[in-house]
């Protein structure tokens, strides 16, 4: 048997939420499929590591990680990424209330946020570029590159992902393929705190 509940939200706004038992398992099942694509993103931040352990050390005569990196300035961008984190998991927390308002809020926040690290990141390789210190340099530079620009497009692909969730948040309400969708971004999203973390110890630090 189909039911379906009724949520106020705000005065004049009905949310309608799909209370089958089987719209869960949906979810869940989909939020699963979600887990194993990101088992699979996983292993190719593991081979960059990997590589960037083997290839760190080899300067070529170029820059060393000392002379080009700043831990300081590493730490700042960890705090924005963990505060976007913070913020959309606010979100999340919103949403088990179906306080539509309140969720696009905390991805509004979590979106500047995330702009915020990703403008920082541009300005730190254009201060690179400018002084010359680019990839070709080294073995060490290809590796530091290829690490921080693979996680800084996953980062822009998040920040693509939460507008989109933003507008069908808006237009839809939480209907099952938005909750799923919000789910998997907020595993995605953590994802990347915890791969920039990877970054700023081993990298920075």
């Amino acid at each position: 048997m189909t039911s379906r509940t009724t949520e106020t939200v705000e005065p004049g706004e009905i949310v309608l939420w799909d209370a089958r038992h089987d719209s869960h398992d949906r979810i869940a099942t989909r939020t699963f499929g979600f887990w194993l694509y990101m088992l699979s993103d996983a292993m190719i931040f593991a081979a960059l590591f990997t590589v960037y352990a083997i290839l760190g050390h080899n300067y070529a005569g170029g820059p060393t990680a000392a002379q080009i990196l700043h831990p300081g300035r590493a730490l700042i961008e960890t705090l924005v990424v963990f505060t976007s984190v913070l913020a959309f998991g606010l979100g999340m927390s919103a949403l088990k209330h179906g306080n539509r308002s309140a969720v696009l809020n905390w991805i509004a926040v979590a979106f500047v946020l995330g702009v915020a690290f990703v403008g920082l990141e541009i300005q730190a390789f254009a201060h690179l570029a400018n002084h010359g210190i680019v990839p070709q340099r080294s073995a060490f530079l290809s590796a530091f590159y290829t690490i921080v620009l693979t996680h800084g497009l996953h980062m822009v692909f998040g920040l693509l992902w939460m507008a989109v969730m933003a507008v069908q948040v808006l237009r839809d309400g939480f209907t099952d393929n938005v909750v799923y969708r919000l789910l998997n971004l907020r595993i995605f999203w953590h994802f990347q705190a915890v791969i920039w973390v990877c970054v700023f110890v081993f990298i920075y630090l």
